[in-house]
């Protein structure tokens, strides 16, 4: 593929028959207007997406877009890479996102405080992306991810909203301090990417597993075996667009309206049909995010 490919948005996929939602996408940080991609999303069946905060900044537009937009609905966080970030600062611009100074422990909890504000608001349906990952933060900034992730799932459980995880080779922290802390009543493993031990733990416990387009890469064998036993009613769909883009597009910009490649591919690996499978996916990310 010729490299100014790359920088082309891939077509439209065939719609879908049953409308279904995306259930973890980035709007502030993909081309275009908001406007354009729902607009775009809902021509091939993707009606309603869920608007992922992932420090103060993001989590507040979030909030403001659901609040514009009925097919929008937020969540927010800090994500566990800008705990440390808050807390130890960023002097060198590790995170891509400037030099940042440290704030310590008061820094987080104050930042939190805004967190728990915006979480009271009624077009705010989750709390997340929070969590732990070990693949971008080293071990000097766990202790503040740790604490950022136990007070979100505080947060999740006083406003009665579902907890959206990021778990990033992290999965047995991940799990334990859910089991520690208590799980809200609805937890979202978002981009799931753990084995199928771990999907029948989880099927166990309720959380449900949205997958994304990685889904559809070639070495990703575990996360299929993951998918094939996930129980049908605890199953999503999300493009955490601009990442993540489904195969045949893998390297070009992700957008929701690509959610029904994903959506095919996952179809398939569940032995279902596409109608059965968004079917049930747009009933459980509703019932998921409670709206």
């Amino acid at each position: 593929m010729a490299p100014q490919d790359k920088s082309t948005p891939p077509p439209l996929p065939e719609p879908l028959r049953v409308a279904v939602a995306d259930s973890h996408t980035h709007l502030d940080m993909q081309e275009g207007t908001v406007e354009e991609a729902l607009a775009k999303a809902a021509s091939v069946g993707v009606t309603t997406v869920v608007q992922v905060g992932c420090d103060l900044a993001g989590s507040r537009w979030a909030a403001e877009t659901a609040a514009a937009h009925e097919s929008v609905h937020a969540t927010v966080a800090l994500h566990p890479n800008e705990a440390p970030r808050v807390v130890l600062g960023d002097p060198d611009g590790w995170s891509r996102q400037g030099a940042r100074e440290a704030g310590g422990d008061a820094a987080l909890d104050a930042a939190l405080a805004v967190i728990d504000e915006l979480a009271a608001l009624p077009q705010v349906r989750g709390v997340g992306e929070t969590g732990l990952d070990y693949f971008r933060t080293g071990p000097e900034g766990m202790a503040a991810q740790e604490r950022s992730f136990r007070a979100h799932i505080e947060i999740a459980k006083r406003h009665g909203k579902a907890l959206v995880i990021h778990d990033r080779e992290a999965h047995d922290d991940v799990l334990r301090i859910l089991r520690e802390e208590g799980a809200p009543e609805r937890v979202v493993f978002h981009c799931y990417s753990g084995d199928a031990e771990m999907a029948k733990i989880c099927a166990e416990a309720g959380y449900f597993m949205s997958f994304a387009g990685n889904v559809t890469f070639k070495n990703a064998q575990p996360l299929r075996d993951a998918l094939a036993v996930a129980p049908p009613e605890l199953v999503l769909v999300e493009t955490d667009a601009p990442f993540l883009t489904p195969a045949p597009y893998r390297g070009r910009a992700n957008a929701p309206y690509l959610v029904p490649v994903t959506l095919r591919a996952m179809a398939e690996v569940k032995a279902v049909t596409e109608d059965a499978l968004a079917t049930s996916i747009a009933a459980n990310t509703a019932r998921a995010f409670g709206y």
